[in-house]
């Protein structure tokens, strides 16, 4: 069971999930979006608690609510999470600790609490099959993109062959004009008076 929850609902604002217990933190490490952000509160027994950003957003685009006072959360991107054999289930490191940031909150902001909990959802999703959908769409996209650069390449590789024909043409063009000028110039003399005039 995975609980979804929206932080500004009426703005169609941010998802924000977390599992029921560490079997299902697990899934979601294993199954999370480039865009969700990870926080936990340190030190404590809680949740893993995910907040899935629109693309383009980052890290710095979000504020806090809590439900106790005095508590330090700790949060990072999804992709900094490291995951080893030897961790417990549900347990996590950091790749990178200068992405971890850590907020201290003072006091329960009951206001951001009640109006998460008016939200809250409960589903069963299929994380994995979530994720290889997005992934799918990615390389489909990207695809896509690189279909269309090839086309816009061949277009523009076409267009630079058409112009150097059209010049290539137009040179021709005058060369043979200038060669009907002679012939004209030279259309009253005859064939011992040309041969004189380039002796």
């Amino acid at each position: 069971m995975v609980f979804y929850f929206k932080a500004r609902p009426e703005a169609g604002d941010y998802t924000i999930f977390m599992g029921l217990d560490k079997f299902e933190n697990e899934e979601l490490i294993k199954y999370g979006f480039p865009e969700d952000i990870w926080f936990h509160v340190d030190k404590m027994s809680s949740a893993h608690v995910y907040v899935r950003l629109h693309k383009g957003q980052t890290i710095d685009d979000m504020s806090e609510g809590n439900k106790v006072n005095n508590v330090d959360v700790v949060y990072t991107p999804w992709h900094n999470l490291k995951k080893t054999a030897s961790m417990d289930v549900g347990q996590v490191g950091f790749h990178n600790s200068k992405m971890v940031r850590t907020v201290r909150v003072e006091k329960r902001i009951n206001e951001i609490v009640n109006r998460l909990n008016r939200t809250k959802v409960e589903r069963k999703p299929d994380l994995k099959a979530e994720r290889e959908a997005v992934n799918a769409a990615e390389r489909a996209e990207r695809k896509q993109q690189l279909r269309d650069k090839k086309r816009r390449e061949e277009i523009e590789r076409l267009e630079k062959e058409r112009q150097a024909e059209v010049r290539s043409y137009k040179n021709l063009m005058v060369a043979e004009k200038m060669t009907s000028n002679k012939e004209i110039a030279s259309a009253n003399k005859s064939l011992q008076e040309l041969e004189e005039d380039f002796m």
